[in-house]
């Protein structure tokens, strides 16, 4: 999950959105270590945001990093303000996204489903303007 963090970072310019799917143990935070590790950021900062909600990772192109798993109305979406990180001078990555009532309709959707112990099977989902990208259409033929 983390090289393909990192090769991933390599895609990904300010304001772009991510939305990760998966259950518990999946690898979303490893990814998105692989993916501060691409954008040269330190990745001892990583950790699950499940009692924080929200990290911020500083770096040339600043990495958000959100968790949805304890927001259960849509009000508590609205008091923590999420949409100002998805129009800002960073890249925005929300785990457990399917929590989230409105996301933004340009954003690449990653769903990993845990298929063993180290196996995970992974789908990229480019949204929006987001398909058009010709880098993401690079990195999606070579992870197939």
């Amino acid at each position: 999950m983390e090289r393909l963090g990192r090769a991933l970072a390599s895609c990904l310019r300010p304001g772009d959105f991510l939305g990760l799917y998966g259950g518990l143990g999946a690898g979303k935070t490893c990814l998105v270590r692989g993916l501060a590790q691409g954008l040269g950021t330190d990745d001892r900062l990583v950790a699950s945001p499940s009692f924080t909600l929200i990290n911020e990772y500083p770096g040339a192109i600043p990495l958000f990093h959100i968790d949805g798993y304890r927001l259960n109305r849509p009000e508590e979406v609205e008091e923590l303000g999420l949409e100002e990180y998805w129009d800002g001078p960073g890249i925005t990555v929300i785990e457990w996204a399917e929590r989230i009532p409105h996301l933004p309709e340009d954003r690449l959707d990653i769903h990993i489903s845990i298929l063993g112990p180290e196996s995970r099977k992974v789908c990229l989902l480019g949204l929006g303007t987001f398909s058009q990208r010709n880098e993401l259409r690079k990195l999606l033929t070579l992870w197939r």
